[in-house]
């Protein structure tokens, strides 16, 4: 057992995301499904909570009702390893969102994600001190991040 899962409240949308985040991430998994019961405060068979695998991750969801909503103080950070990644990861977390700076969206639900290709940690830690500062100044530049512009920072 994982010693730590995040756990996600949704308003009533769980079940959703959970459908979504699954048909974007290939190695997925639904583990555990708990429905709401008569005299819930949810029409029963709702889903009420429910344990799910993206990539490995375990992750909790919980149809808790609207009192709390997701911002930026906590996102899921995504590593890539091609362009064809960053760009699928991109588009399709991002599809109903809101697409931000440096590598970071807003999904459907409202969960922010940072969808980022290694290579970027490789260059920016750079012992040649200017060409990570290369490497970031162009980052900071970009909304989804491209590998070869990066790369072509990292060499001036």
């Amino acid at each position: 057992m994982l010693k730590i899962t995040p756990f996600l409240w949704f308003n009533n949308n769980a079940e959703e995301a959970i459908d979504f985040y699954s048909s974007i991430f290939k190695n997925s998994l639904t583990v555990s499904v708990t429905r709401y019961g008569e005299g819930a405060p949810a029409p029963k068979g709702t889903l009420m909570s429910a344990t799910f695998e993206l990539e490995g991750q375990k992750f909790m969801a919980l149809n808790g009702g609207p009192h709390f909503k997701f911002n930026e103080a906590i996102s899921l950070f995504v590593n890539c390893e091609t362009q064809e990644e960053v760009d699928e990861l991109w588009e399709k977390l991002s599809e109903g969102g809101e697409k931000s700076r440096c590598g970071w969206l807003k999904d459907k639900f409202g969960l922010s994600w940072q969808v980022i290709p290694t290579i970027l940690g490789e260059l920016l830690q750079d012992k040649d001190a200017r060409k990570a500062q290369n490497v970031m100044e162009a980052m900071m530049q970009m909304d989804k991040i491209d590998i070869k512009a990066l790369k072509q920072a990292y060499e001036k």
